[in-house]
């Protein structure tokens, strides 16, 4: 049973992250149909990011300890990027510089999002081996 509720915390976590990158998007979006001015929109992204490093971390951290390692090894990729831009101070958006690198961000996020949908059709798949194999 307790590898069901690991699952289950894998399962909203990856809800979670996709959630704030569909919030980080939509924000990129209303900037470049200019619905919103570029301090709002960096100051919103910026505020999502570091709540998005954590919940990354955190499900890498679960799948760790729950002894999952290749859920594990699929999350390190992604948690190596974003310890690679936070300790490179590479993980805010610039108000000033938003719109020449409007593209690449929402570039980034889009790769991220399709990674995180990857992973969380194998963490559904993998939540439904475990109650098939208990019962």
């Amino acid at each position: 049973m307790g590898d069901l509720w690991a699952w289950l915390i894998s399962f909203f976590l990856l809800i979670a992250v996709i959630a704030i990158i569909l919030y980080q998007l939509m924000c990129l979006a209303d900037l470049e149909f200019d619905y919103i001015n570029p301090y709002d929109s960096a100051s919103r992204i910026n505020k999502a990011i570091l709540p998005e490093f954590i919940s990354q971390g955190a499900l890498c951290f679960l799948h760790l300890i729950t002894g999952h390692w290749i859920m594990f090894l699929l999350c390190l990729p992604y948690t190596y990027y974003n310890v690679k831009l936070y300790n490179g101070a590479r993980h805010l958006v610039d108000v000033t510089e938003i719109f020449n690198q409007l593209p690449w961000e929402k570039k980034v996020r889009l790769y991220k999002l399709g990674y995180l949908v990857v992973l969380l059709a194998l963490s559904i798949f993998w939540m439904i081996w475990s109650i098939v194999d208990e019962y």
